[in-house]
């Protein structure tokens, strides 16, 4: 794929990001919009508040939800909005450089280790999920190993030429795996709540 240092990904591959992208725009926008209206009146319970565990208002009233000062959704509405770009941009024709592919790369990377954090501290800290943030962890899963196999398959990093052979069919089996182990965990934490 990668010709003269740029790289071209493909139609699928241009739909994947744009739809990931999306998803966690979508997330983002509810999250940010029901955190203003929670900063506006404390009493507000956002639509998602379904049950003590499915308990949005929860999460978003957690230390958890402004590790850098300003709530976590803003952040997503700047790099879930970029994902959208680079979809639609390969889809207009864009090719890359390499050095573009591996920042976009290691932004992926930082949103799946502040995911999986995010996933630890709902899970055993806020006890509590939101489902928007589930929707956000799902795109960022799929989105991280789909552009880390479109990375390697292109020749942008060097592995294995096994690892490769394996992207080139299976690349499905990664975020499939991921959000299995995701889930497993949720329903093994709350157990008794589902069960009950």
């Amino acid at each position: 794929m990668a010709t003269d240092s740029r790289a071209r990904g493909s139609r699928p591959f241009a739909l994947l990001l744009v739809l990931c992208g999306a998803a966690g725009l979508l997330a983002s926008w509810v999250i940010t919009l029901d955190k203003f209206k929670l900063l506006e009146d404390p009493d507000f319970v956002p639509g998602c508040s379904l049950n003590p565990v499915l308990s949005c208002g929860s999460v978003m009233e957690s230390d958890q939800a402004e590790v850098f000062g300003f709530p976590n959704p803003m952040l997503g509405l700047v790099t879930y909005g970029i994902v959208v770009c680079v979809g639609v941009s390969l889809l207009a024709g864009a090719a890359f450089p390499r050095w573009y592919w591996l920042t976009f790369e290691a932004g992926c990377l930082f949103g799946i280790g502040f995911v999986s954090w995010l996933q630890f501290e709902s899970l055993y800290r806020i006890n509590a999920l939101c489902l928007w943030c589930c929707l956000a962890w799902i795109a960022t899963i799929t989105l991280f190993w789909y552009v880390t196999s479109f990375v390697v398959r292109a020749g942008l990093l060097p592995v294995p030429a096994a690892v490769r052979s394996f992207l080139d069919d299976f690349t499905w089996v990664l975020p499939v795996l991921h959000i299995g182990v995701v889930g497993m965990l949720v329903l093994t934490r709350w157990w008794d709540f589902w069960t009950s």
